[in-house]
C-alpha cells in the first residue's frame, strides 16, 4: 500500500507528463525543403508526424553505414500532400533555408576550414614521425653508417615537408545529430511563415483531396508508385497491416482510357488489392466538397 505521501506524488507526476504531452502535442514541426520536396531531419518531428498518422519515406544514408540502402535514415521525405496536411493542420512550418551571408553559416565554414588545417598538420607529424622510427630502426641494424643516416633523414623530412599534401576528402567532420526545437509562439511562427513551395495546379488539388478525405477516416497512405497508382491505403500503421487499395486520382470531367482501366485493375487482382478511382470535381477553394470513390476488380475474360 502507497502512502498518501507517495499518492500525491504519483497524482504530481502524472499531471505534469498529461500537460508535458500536451504541450509536445501542439509542438511546431519544422519542414526544409529541397526544391518542391518537403523534408524532415529532426528525431523528434518524425516521432510526432508518425503519431499524427504521416508515414513519410526515410532517404538517407548512416553514418556508420553509407555504402548501403537497406536501411536508411534521415531525413525523411514527405509525400507533398503530407506536407500541406501538416501545414493545414497547424502543425508545421517551412524552416528557411540558410545562405551564405548568414554569419552562423560563415562561423561553421571557417571552423571547418581550420579544423582542415589542424588535422592536415597532425597528419604531417604523423608521417613525419612514422618516418623518423623506420629510419631508426634501419641505423640500428647497420650502425655504421651514422652520418649518411642523418643526412638521409633530413633528405626525406624535407621530401615530405614539400610534397605532402592532406586531401579534404580525408577530413573528419563532426555532424550535428540534434537541433534546437521549435517553439509554437507567434513571433517564432511569424518567422517561419514562408510561401509553401508546392504547387497547386488540378491533379495536386485532386490528390491531396484525396489524400485529406482518407486520412480523415482513419487510413493510413503511402506512394503507390511502383504499382501505378498515386497512394497506397492501409486499414493501420504500414509496419502491422498490407495495403488494401491502390488509389488512382482522376478528375470528374478527365476521361481515362479503356486499356488503363484494364490494366490497373489487372494489377490490382495479382497483387491482391482493390484498385480506387478517386475523383474531387468542383473548384480549387471549394474545401468542403465530396470525393467519389469508384472500386475496380479483375473478374476474368468472357
Amino acid at each position: 500500500m502507497d502512502s498518501p505521501e507517495q499518492k500525491i506524488t504519483k497524482t504530481v507526476s502524472r499531471v505534469t507528463a498529461s500537460k508535458e504531452s500536451m504541450a509536445n502535442s501542439r509542438q511546431v514541426i519544422g519542414i526544409n525543403f529541397c526544391g518542391p520536396t518537403p523534408l524532415m531531419w529532426r528525431a523528434d518531428d518524425l516521432k510526432s508526424v508518425r503519431e499524427l498518422g504521416i508515414i513519410g519515406n526515410l532517404v538517407g544514408s548512416l553514418a556508420r553505414q553509407p555504402r548501403q540502402n537497406t536501411r536508411l535514415g534521415r531525413p525523411l521525405e514527405l509525400l507533398p500532400e503530407e506536407g500541406r496536411l501538416l501545414a493545414d493542420m497547424g502543425r508545421a512550418a517551412v524552416i528557411p533555408d540558410s545562405t551564405n551571408e548568414d554569419p552562423e553559416v560563415e562561423h561553421y565554414h571557417a571552423g571547418l576550414e581550420n579544423s582542415f588545417q589542424e588535422q592536415g598538420a597532425l597528419a604531417l607529424e604523423d608521417r613525419k614521425a612514422t618516418l623518423m622510427r623506420v629510419m631508426t630502426e634501419k641505423h640500428n641494424e647497420n650502425p655504421g653508417c651514422q652520418e649518411d643516416s642523418d643526412g638521409a633523414v633530413r633528405d626525406r623530412l624535407e621530401a615530405l615537408a614539400r610534397g605532402f599534401s592532406f586531401p579534404r576528402t580525408a577530413m573528419a567532420v563532426q555532424l550535428c545529430t540534434a537541433r534546437a526545437g521549435l517553439s509554437h509562439c507567434p513571433e517564432v511562427r511569424r518567422f517561419l511563415a514562408a510561401d509553401w513551395p508546392i504547387p497547386r495546379d488540378e491533379r495536386s488539388e485532386t490528390r491531396f483531396r484525396v489524400f485529406r478525405d482518407l486520412r480523415r477516416q482513419g487510413f493510413y497512405l503511402t506512394s503507390a508508385g511502383k504499382f501505378g497508382g498515386d497512394f497506397l491505403v492501409y486499414p493501420g500503421d504500414p509496419l502491422r497491416f498490407h495495403a488494401y487499395f491502390i488509389v488512382v486520382c482522376i478528375s470528374m470531367d478527365e476521361s481515362m482510357p479503356l486499356c488503363d482501366v484494364l490494366a490497373i485493375a489487372r494489377l490490382g487482382s495479382n497483387v491482391k488489392k482493390t484498385v480506387l478511382l478517386c475523383s474531387s470535381g468542383g473548384s480549387q477553394e471549394d474545401d468542403g466538397e465530396e470525393v467519389v470513390y469508384t472500386s475496380l476488380q479483375w473478374s476474368g475474360m468472357v
